[in-house]
């Protein structure tokens, strides 16, 4: 593996850091090596709580790579269910605790795979969170549509849709949308000390408790299926088609890094111009 580094912080507790720089996009390479990560660390018995953090300065997971969509959208696990998909229902389904500590930006797929961690603490200062695929002429497909009402609630998820807006974290944690919102300073040993505290306990009591939570709160899988299917067709969709080259263009003259940085912004100067 080349995106992922897992650490044993202590005998209960892993934590997996994701390093795909300069912006850590989500990519197939991405979806397969963390499918791995996933399986090895539900195969070990002892784990009980796993941190996912980034090292990558300014960015958690993002979104999609664009330059590898087509390769996203051919995976598939063994039964063929799309392996986005397949991962993000066994990331929730783990018999582990999984938790993010997000100390920067979390968009699109990459948003979507953080709402299928059990808990998620988000930097007060860096974290951002965004669901840009409406500015960008396609509908979510990675969970975003069907997480996100039973978090938010209908009015606020249809907001984030719309609007595909940046959030910061005070935001996000009033919405419901991450656990806590943390000052950055404060986080590594808050979250540290949470999964310290958790991997005390007996973890039959703990699988059994969030195996409970998942029966009154997860989406159902069909509807994960239909909408990675209709995420699939929105990809020939003519707006997304007319978009790309605004997007490419807005790249070129702004600058990557400026854009990366304040991307809800820039969807709406981007949308404009097509």
């Amino acid at each position: 593996m080349t995106q992922f580094d897992i650490q044993t912080v202590a005998p209960k507790i892993r934590k997996v850091t994701f390093a795909n720089p300069p912006v850590n996009v989500v990519g197939a390479d991405t979806v397969a090596e963390l499918s791995q990560v996933v399986d090895e660390l539900s195969r070990d018995e002892q784990v009980q709580v796993v941190i996912f953090d980034s090292s990558t300065p300014g960015y958690f997971f993002n979104h999609a790579d664009l330059g590898q969509f087509s390769e996203l959208l051919a995976q598939a696990s063994a039964d063929s269910t799309p392996l986005f998909i397949d991962l993000s229902l066994r990331l929730s389904r783990s018999p582990f605790v999984s938790i993010a500590s997000i100390h920067g930006r979390t968009r699109g797929g990459g948003a979507e795979l953080t709402l299928a961690f059990d808990l998620r603490y988000a930097s007060r200062e860096q974290a951002i969170f965004c669901q840009p695929e409406v500015a960008t002429g396609l509908v979510p497909g990675g969970g975003g549509g069907d997480r996100l009402p039973r978090l938010l609630g209908r009015d606020r998820a249809l907001e984030v849709l719309f609007t595909s807006q940046d959030y910061d974290a005070d935001r996000a944690e009033r919405y419901g949308w991450v656990t806590r919102a943390i000052p950055d300073a404060e986080l590594d040993d808050f979250v540290h000390d949470v999964a310290a505290r958790i991997a005390l306990f007996d973890k039959a009591a703990v699988v059994g408790a969030k195996a409970q939570i998942n029966r009154a709160t997860l989406p159902p899988e069909a509807d994960l299926r239909a909408s990675w299917a209709e995420f699939s067709t929105s990809v020939t969709w003519p707006g997304f088609q007319a978009r790309g080259p605004e997007f490419a263009k807005l790249f070129a003259e702004v600058g990557f890094d400026e854009v990366e940085q304040n991307l809800g912004h820039y969807l709406g100067t981007a949308s404009e111009r097509s």
